[in-house]
């Protein structure tokens, strides 16, 4: 790009916006040019406002950089969003009737009919849903979503394989870092020598958000003036979800019924060979993509978080242990980083996505109208 979109962080002191910060120094297409948080952050420099937790250091210029207010006003027209959902909920519509382009990492919208829930390698063309949006039409804003940190992971493993295979049944058990609770997130005394068998919501959100990513976009006129909407994939989904004493990166364990597109019975090698051709971005340049999303490891002992999490820069998800199931066809374990492909991450991929197609900066279509007539 000849010169870099300015863009805008809400929410930018909890430990989601921190990691958007991190991953957005140098990044080439993006500069960070505001700041946003609570009203008690408001008017602070970032470096007083927000009390950094990453191992990387605090950019000089973000340390020297105000907080501004949670206001559309004062925001450029590109805004991650780092919002808890109830704040989201009410904060992001804001936003996206003001004319910015809302990405947000929140789920107070990933389920909505005309918002895209969008993991790039799985499903970007869901992005077409952003023209169903209403304030999309007013002002070209609009709202995207990426899915919950334990779901990406899930996802990108099972993508590969329900294109050639197909999927009938998904058992999912989850063992999920600290870091996805936030900080200071769960008390010391509670998560220590323990696992806590209960994440709030999440088994749902799991279950619900991975069917409408593996799911396609289809017309459907009684559902939206534009005629498109998202036929969840058909399958049967049951998820289990624990927290445990891991600082970054979610494993889970997986266990699949296929589907039967292949027309005989799908090996080891048939699975693997479906992972290691899995490169949907390949050729597109877009930065923060991995070269190889999915990346299986042999030994017997793998993936491991401490090992495995920071593999393609965090945004790489680690499959391993694939091998029969006694109960379904195969099961495998894999392990994604939460915060960077989970989360800030997940997001950045989805802004680059847009820019790649010309929709990142939103145009309000009366200015779209203009610019086409002075083309022709």
């Amino acid at each position: 790009m000849r010169s870099k979109i300015q863009v805008g962080i809400l929410g930018a002191t909890g430990m989601v916006g921190q990691r958007f910060i991190q991953l957005l120094e140098n990044h080439p297409w993006f500069e960070v040019a505001w700041l946003a948080a609570s009203d008690r952050s408001s008017g602070k420099s970032y470096g007083e406002a927000a009390k950094w937790r990453l191992g990387t250091p605090l950019p000089a210029r973000i340390e020297r950089m105000t907080v501004s207010p949670a206001e559309p006003e004062s925001a450029p027209k590109v805004v991650f969003a780092a919002l808890d959902a109830a704040i989201a909920r009410e904060m992001e519509p804001r936003f996206a009737e003001a004319g910015c382009a809302v990405i947000s990492n929140s789920s107070a919208f990933r389920m909505a009919p005309d918002v895209p829930l969008v993991i790039p390698e799985v499903n970007g063309d869901h992005l077409r849903l952003i023209e169903e949006q209403a304030s999309r039409r007013r002002t070209g804003g609009y709202m995207v979503t990426n899915p919950n940190c334990s779901t990406i992971g899930l996802v990108l493993a099972l993508k590969p394989i329900e294109e050639r295979f197909g999927l009938a049944k998904i058992f999912v058990a989850t063992m999920q870092a600290i870091s996805g609770a936030g900080y200071p997130g769960v008390a010391s005394m509670d998560i220590l020598d323990n696992v806590v068998p209960y994440i709030g919501s999440e088994e749902e959100k799991m279950e619900a958000e991975t069917l409408k990513l593996l799911g396609r976009l289809e017309s459907s006129p009684a559902s939206s003036p534009a005629g498109r909407a998202v036929a969840p994939l058909a399958a049967r989904i049951s998820a289990s979800c624990n927290r445990v004493p891991v600082e970054d990166g979610h494993t889970e364990s997986v266990s699949i019924q296929l589907g039967g597109k292949l027309g005989r019975p799908v090996t080891r090698e048939d699975i693997l060979g479906a992972w290691a051709d899995f490169r949907p971005l390949a050729g597109k340049n877009l930065p923060s993509a991995p070269d190889q999303p999915v990346e299986f490891a042999p030994q017997n002992d793998r993936p491991q978080p401490r090992l495995d999490r920071n593999r393609g820069r965090g945004m790489t998800v680690t499959v391993g242990r694939l091998r029969p199931c006694g109960l379904l066809d195969w099961k495998f374990t894999l392990l994604s980083h939460n915060t960077i492909r989970g989360a800030a991450g997940a997001a950045i991929l989805n802004a680059e996505m847009l820019a790649s197609q010309g929709k990142l900066v939103p145009t309000a279509p009366e200015t779209e109208a203009v610019s086409a007539a002075a083309r022709a």
